[in-house]
């Protein structure tokens, strides 16, 4: 909660401050050279100057990867997912062809980054506080607090720091017209808070999540104004609840999404979907249980991600 207060407040308080035309990259090593100007951002980690127009963008995350292509920016360089493509699949090949892998997610390789010459990097301070003053000697570097379910302002702050925040309105309102439609889409407001959405993920290594409230597919749902099991609200964080295969009756409710991170055996999807307990959720009985792709569902985090998962939730959800 604290987290998601924090960066609306960064977000909204980020300072666009025009100063004199000079290097955008000025003080952090040798950039891409000379920009028509900056701007300074506060952000968690401080005040950080950033050139109006950046032109050779590295991101650390699924989340600004996600914003830099939604509003319309190919990075130079972004750290990998460890799928086969090395980026998210939902992403089309055009939109991220070219992109240089520069290590993965958390585990950024300095010396490929400083390589690309950057003169912006976009990133997270819950993924990469080890790595910021490094980063900072590289280019200047854009930290929001955390990823998920702050996604939106998240967002803000990185579209201020490209220098997009005109687009970044138009992606806004495109959200909130989407979500509209698929609420209508459902017979209204009351129709869609009268659904109990719950959402599985199967994890590789940890307890089978139950996703509640505080997490990015957790606002998407809320946005349209789903209903959701009265189990979820027991998640003591609010991200999600963790139960073994001998509870996943707790996953009850109207409609259900489930997907897996990882090897499904270790999952522990196979012995949970095979089991008694997962044939008889009502979900089951009434073939309203659907498979979705875990990179697009809960590893995406963003306007892109969105557009396609509320066209999913509708299909799903009238048919």
């Amino acid at each position: 909660m604290s987290c998601a207060l924090t960066t609306v407040a960064l977000a909204a308080t980020a300072v666009l401050t025009a100063c004199t035309a000079g290097s955008g990259g000025e003080g952090y090593g040798s950039g891409s050279g000379p920009s028509h100007g900056t701007h300074t951002l506060s952000t968690v980690m401080g005040e950080v100057k950033v050139p109006d127009d950046p032109k050779r963008v590295v991101v650390l995350n699924t989340a600004e990867l996600d914003s830099a292509i939604t509003l319309g920016v190919k990075p130079v360089g972004a750290t990998s997912t460890g799928t086969g493509s090395g980026f998210l699949d939902y992403l089309g090949k055009d939109q991220t062809s070219g992109i240089k892998d520069v290590g993965r997610i958390g585990a950024p390789n300095l010396e490929a980054i400083a390589a690309l010459q950057p003169d912006l990097i976009l990133g997270s301070e819950i993924r990469d506080a080890d790595h910021y003053a490094e980063l900072s000697r590289i280019a200047p570097t854009v930290f929001t607090e955390s990823t998920g379910a702050p996604w939106k302002a998240d967002f803000l702050v990185h579209a201020a720091a490209l220098g997009r925040s005109a687009a970044a309105k138009k992606a806004v309102a495109a959200y909130r017209a989407h979500t509209a439609q698929v609420t209508a889409a459902l017979g209204g407001a009351d129709a869609a808070a009268g659904t109990k959405v719950s959402m599985v993920r199967f994890v590789e290594g940890a307890d089978i999540r139950l996703y509640a409230r505080e997490n990015y597919i957790g606002t998407l749902l809320a946005d349209v104004g789903l209903g959701r099991p009265a189990a979820i609200d027991q998640a003591s964080d609010g991200f999600s609840l963790g139960v073994s295969p001998e509870q996943i009756d707790r996953a009850d409710g109207d409609v259900l999404f489930y997907s897996t991170y990882g090897d499904a055996k270790a999952a522990k999807e196979t012995v949970t979907t095979g089991g008694p307990l997962w044939k008889k959720l009502a979900p089951l009985k009434n073939h309203k249980a659907f498979r979705v792709d875990d990179e697009l569902w809960y590893q995406g985090i963003g306007y892109t991600a969105a557009d396609k998962i509320l066209d999913e939730l509708k299909a799903y959800l009238t048919t």
